[in-house]
């Protein structure tokens, strides 16, 4: 046994699985000394707990001496071996599977190198220094490239700093292999918004649909002129009201951009009864 390989059982599993998960990943071995898997797996599970060296902990809990355990995370055949990260059960194995395999799971479970270039990255984006942001970003790529939440957020920056081919290449490259889509779709219909409304006069188009009700090419583009300047409902009022006018101008350019909108403003609580609202007039004015 090592120093990061321990026993566990019902008195101290608060302490060296759940409150030990917030410092590192655990992984809890549940065993029983009458199973030959359990015996081949155990020893490679603390020579990898002894090698990584405390980047995670292994908890071997005898499940026939702590059966409360086994039922409370719902054992059902050992050797079977959970992962919990800050506190949450979050990934298991049953059986005694190859050391490669064994590796690739334990690697799935700890903290990117990039890691901390990614959190300093987001700190200078706050204090609105977004070319130091994009540099940390991209040394934290140079460490993990694969790491999708670093991509995304190099791309929100470059978003950001209006250099919009380089955020499109980037979701060009996410777009069919994301783990997290939605954040892949915010912003491409973030960077459609910006792309659309850059540039426009609003005064001019406002006073285009003063004198020509039916200027819909204006209305779109004070409508995204408008969502680029946060003032959503007053955008998504101009996009109804084009799919009012004709529901299939433009190829239905309105209705798509609400659409783009609703994807935009869906993951922000302050903005959930306004998608919803507009949901519903959409809804009935299509119908």
């Amino acid at each position: 046994m090592n120093t990061f390989s321990l026993d566990a059982g019902v008195a101290d599993f608060q302490e060296k699985v759940i409150d030990a998960s917030r410092l590192a990943p655990v992984l809890v071995d549940f065993w029983a000394e009458w199973c030959a898997p359990c015996r081949t797996l155990k020893p490679v599970l603390e020579k990898l707990a002894a090698e990584y060296g405390g980047r995670f902990i292994l908890a071997k809990v005898d499940s026939d001496q702590h059966q409360e355990l086994a039922a409370r995370y719902g054992v059902r055949g050992i050797p079977n071996v959970k992962a919990f990260v800050d506190g949450e059960m979050v990934d298991e194995f049953t059986g005694a599977l190859p050391e490669a395999q064994i590796r690739a799971f334990i690697d799935s479970l700890l903290p990117s190198p990039a890691e901390p270039l990614r959190i300093a990255a987001l700190e200078a984006r706050a204090r609105g220094e977004a070319e130091v942001a994009a540099s940390l970003l991209a040394d934290a790529l140079q460490l993990d490239p694969a790491n999708e939440t670093v991509q995304l957020d190099l791309a929100e920056i470059r978003i950001d700093m209006g250099d919009m081919e380089a955020a499109q290449a980037i979701l060009d490259t996410l777009e069919h292999q994301a783990k997290d889509i939605s954040r892949v779709r915010t912003l491409q219909a973030r960077l459609k918004l910006v792309n659309a409304g850059t540039g426009a006069d609003p005064a001019a188009l406002k006073a285009s649909i003063d004198a020509n009700a039916n200027d819909l090419d204006a209305r779109l583009q004070l409508a995204n002129t408008q969502a680029l300047a946060h003032d959503y409902r007053t955008a998504l009022e101009q996009l109804l009201e084009i799919v009012r006018r004709d529901r299939k101008w433009q190829d239905e350019a309105a209705r798509k951009t609400m659409l783009d909108l609703f994807t935009l403003l869906g993951g922000d609580p302050q903005h959930e009864d306004l998608v919803r609202e507009f949901r519903i007039q959409l809804a009935r004015t299509l119908n």
